[in-house]
């Protein structure tokens, strides 16, 4: 049974190095683990370049990491050319993108980052949890790490926590390996297990909820009582052109802000039925969060307004259910938003 769990692990491992086209995978505890060995590598002195917008948990992370005196930090609007020009000129170690970020939706070209980073001899380190290696391949344009929380896409049926890197170079990976096996923060062979069975129906879930995804956000973007619809697959996206060149398609992940704020928010979520209001997502089942009071609270009020996380802001993941039933549920929450 020993020797089952533990092959568990290292297939799993490696089949996410080759889905993402890396040498290898260290499989961790979280998503959370995941990131926290990334930053494992640095030394105090070192600079981290982080998105201003991403997701809360990692934002705590690293000010609670630097705040020790673990490194430097710099959050930056990774789509503002002067905030990303000024922030290279510091000559980080470390880089990270969230792209599309938690929970705006925001897309910044990782290629261009990532070849600007390797001119200044840093690291760059890709989230690459919403999508997944079904849709984006960081290794393929330039980056040295991915990072997953495994618990959302990749297991994909809201059973199990856990977290993976994926490393481009066979030295990067032997350092990580070596401190999570010193620090004990492997995942658990279980857990392993139910990740490669979600694993094996990865794309057609995925392809079957962006369907979906791209539906509902034709909906609420008509609908007078949302204000903004943040979903790369819309022609009026930002980001819409940068998706279109580095992903096989938009995911189904989205985020809206109602018309109304908190107070809008609240009656939205009290008519819903079918949605479920939860802090994950990657599911089979569609979940929606309030990111001001949910996943990004501990960010602080003055960050969350600097990201542009607004209180009537809600993240939206589409899941399998049908999609009629869901565009249904999200006409009752707005007519309830309207009240």
């Amino acid at each position: 049974m020993v020797v089952l769990e533990i092959r568990a692990g290292t297939l799993l491992g490696d089949t996410l190095a080759k889905l993402e086209g890396g040498v290898g995978a260290i499989m961790v505890a979280s998503g959370m683990a995941a990131v926290d060995l990334v930053l494992s590598r640095l030394t105090p002195g070192d600079l981290v370049v982080a998105p201003h917008d991403c997701y809360g948990g990692t934002y705590r992370l690293l000010a609670a990491r630097r705040d020790r005196g673990q490194f430097k930090l710099s959050y930056v609007d990774q789509g503002d050319e002067d905030a990303l020009s000024a922030a290279f000129d510091r000559r980080p170690a470390l880089v990270l993108i969230e792209t599309p970020s938690n929970p705006l939706m925001r897309v910044v070209d990782i290629r261009a980052i990532a070849d600007r980073a390797k001119a200044v001899g840093a690291k760059t380190a890709v989230d690459n949890t919403f999508l997944s290696p079904a849709l984006q391949r960081p290794v393929a344009l330039g980056a040295d790490f991915v990072i997953h929380s495994t618990t959302k896409y990749l297991n994909g049926h809201s059973d199990v926590v856990g977290g993976a890197v994926i490393a481009a170079d066979r030295a990067d990976l032997d350092v990580l390996s070596d401190w999570a096996n010193l620090t004990g923060v492997t995942g658990a062979p279980f857990d392993a297990y139910l990740t490669l069975r979600g694993l094996r129906t990865l794309f057609p879930r995925i392809e079957r909820q962006q369907v979906t995804a791209f539906a509902v956000s034709k909906v609420l973007q008509a609908d007078p009582r949302v204000r903004v619809v943040h979903y790369p697959g819309l022609n009026s996206h930002p980001g819409h052109a940068t998706a279109k060149a580095q992903q096989a398609g938009f995911g189904a992940m989205l985020s809206f802000e109602l018309v109304g704020g908190v107070a809008a928010v609240r009656r939205f979520l009290e008519a819903l039925h079918i949605i479920t209001l939860a802090d994950s997502l990657g599911g089979v089942e569609t979940l929606i969060a309030h990111p001001a009071t949910m996943t990004h609270a501990g960010m602080g009020i003055e960050a969350r307004h600097a990201a542009g996380i607004d209180d009537g802001l809600l993240r939206l993941s589409v899941g399998l259910e049908a999609e009629a039933d869901l565009i249904a549920d999200l006409k009752v929450g707005l007519a309830a938003a309207d009240e």
